[in-house]
């Protein structure tokens, strides 16, 4: 009953839209906008150079925030696929390897040695035959 052309969808499940999820989600949301405010912050205040704390210690605190940003971007992402997305399975068929080489169906196993040899042979003793 399915159909098997290329890009024809093979299964889709809709997405299950899971409430924790989605408040899960606005609680990291909430997270990563403190941490991108905290280290921007930190930034333009010079903990990098040690302007502002007097010790170099502040460019560990600004990778560990930036390092803290991507995980928990991670973390949305991971849970937005995982329970909003649809799960869908398109159809991709293998094609053959003559499909590839643009030789016809016909054509596929190539020629034997003996394919054309009486024709030759018409062809080499009358110039003109046709076949």
């Amino acid at each position: 009953m399915s159909d098997n052309s290329y890009g024809a969808i093979h299964r889709y499940e809709p997405a299950r839209e899971s409430t924790v999820a989605a408040i899960t989600i606005v609680l990291l949301s909430v997270i990563q906008i403190v941490f991108v405010g905290v280290f921007t912050y930190g930034f333009t205040a010079g903990w990098g150079v040690g302007t502002s704390t007097g010790t170099e210690a502040g460019n560990v605190l600004l990778g560990l925030l930036l390092a803290a940003i991507f995980i928990n971007l991670a973390f949305i992402l991971l849970l937005y696929r995982k329970e909003f997305l649809p799960d869908v399975m398109v159809v991709k068929k293998r094609r053959r390897k003559w499909e590839d080489l643009y030789i016809r169906e016909e054509d596929m196993y190539g020629e034997e040695i003996t394919d054309g040899t009486l024709d030759k042979l018409k062809r080499a003793i009358y110039p003109y035959y046709k076949k």
